[in-house]
């Protein structure tokens, strides 16, 4: 089939939820993707960084090979083999406590809410059905109602209601607005290290050095989604390790199973988890021993691959090269890692049509909020990738 009559079943049978771009991928390797006419792309996008390891990475197929001729499934009922392994693997790698497992991002948002409200009420004396969590504007957390209840965003939130309660919006990167809204019936503060879906926002220095001692003097739980940032994307395992400190409850997901499978997992310190007891929270597929045993390679590969050590170092080139694009056009470059944006002014005329002539170029990338391309490529480029996409993006982009 051609990639056109893809295309048409696709608009034909699908919602129309998801405006991509036009090229249909069925191949991957490393950094590339192939079209099903054999045109060849590099991935700056890694699947909104699930694919950090790079697509189709062997170490991690051959677990999930290896683990599909065993188990699959037994659902929480049973113990299995594979969930221990992987729960101490994790703490260790991430000084967490305890490890509750899911399937999506959105899920492990959803758990987390759950657990800090139930730790409000019981740990903290919050009175019932009072509690209060804090996010900021801009936040992207994923597409659940309750989730959407607290977005900003007019398109994630419009015709969805009636909304879920309990929510209160401040500015990002501003820890005076934190210490303002706190009340007594706080239980947690919700916050990306670095806003993705709004265009890799950076707060300022020290924002999350001051978040913590807030939130630590207020006695509230600290909620950090790293679902984006963490698992090396940024040059560190975890987002917030650039400014040394640690959340009470991490959030991750995508790259957890470097592309292969379905994992997410909440981290936390053992009073806020400590709170759930059997039967009240859960998932048939959470913590199932294929997800495991995929999550453990996908994590040994981001270790002895050195790709955290990597992503540090190769997006202090790909930034810089970024930063030397000549185009009056262009607002500003940010990044962090293997995380970037270029963010054009609004007389640019829009970021799409740019990543519609680097798809034609032969680079793969995707525009947010209409003025901002987001550049994420595999943990895995190297360093002639990186000056391969340059060489690409200073040509369509540069005037």
């Amino acid at each position: 089939m051609k990639q056109s009559e893809y295309i048409e079943l696709e608009d034909r049978f699908g919602a129309r939820n998801y405006k991509p771009l036009d090229v249909v991928i069925e191949k991957g390797e490393g950094v590339w993707v192939w079209d099903v006419e054999g045109n060849k792309y590099m991935d700056c996008l890694s699947a909104y960084s699930a694919v950090n390891q790079g697509h189709c990475h062997p170490r991690i197929k051959k677990a999930m090979q290896d683990q599909l001729n065993k188990l699959t499934l037994t659902s929480r009922a049973f113990r299995n083999d594979q969930l221990g392994l992987f729960y101490e693997e994790l703490c260790s790698l991430t000084n967490s406590h305890k490890v509750l497992p899911m399937n999506s991002g959105a899920e492990a948002v959803e758990t987390a809410i759950k657990a800090v409200r139930k730790w409000g009420y019981e740990v903290k004396g919050v009175p019932e059905d009072r509690a209060e969590i804090i996010v900021c504007s801009d936040n992207f957390h994923g597409r659940t109602i309750t989730i959407v209840s607290f977005s900003t965003d007019l398109g994630s939130r419009k015709g969805f209601g009636p909304f879920t309660p309990g929510f209160k919006i401040i500015p990002f990167g501003n820890a005076d607005a934190l210490e303002a809204s706190i009340t007594p019936k706080t239980v947690a503060f919700m916050v990306e290290p670095i806003q993705g879906e709004a265009g890799v926002i950076i707060p300022p220095d020290g924002y999350l050095r001051r978040v913590r001692e807030i939130c630590t003097a207020n006695n509230i739980s600290l909620i950090l989604d790293e679902i984006q940032t963490g698992l090396g994307r940024t040059g560190k395992m975890l987002a917030e390790e650039h400014e040394g400190i640690e959340a009470d409850i991490t959030l991750i997901g995508k790259a957890l199973s470097g592309g292969f499978y379905p994992v997410s997992a909440v981290l936390s310190n053992t009073e806020v988890l400590g709170v759930l007891k059997p039967g009240e929270h859960g998932s048939t597929f959470g913590g199932n021993p294929l997800a495991c045993a995929v999550a453990r390679e996908a994590l040994k590969v981001l270790n002895e691959e050195k790709l955290i050590e990597n992503a540090e170092k190769m997006g202090e080139r790909f930034l810089a090269g970024l930063r030397s694009v000549n185009n009056s056009k262009i607002r500003e470059v940010r990044g962090r890692g293997l995380l970037l944006a270029v963010e054009f002014k609004q007389n640019a005329g829009g970021a799409r049509q740019y990543c519609e002539k680097l798809k034609d170029a032969g680079l793969l990338c995707k525009e947010t909020h209409d003025n901002i391309i987001r550049f994420a490529p595999p943990l895995v480029i190297n360093a002639e990738q990186v000056d391969w996409a340059l060489e690409r993006i200073k040509l369509i982009i540069s005037v």
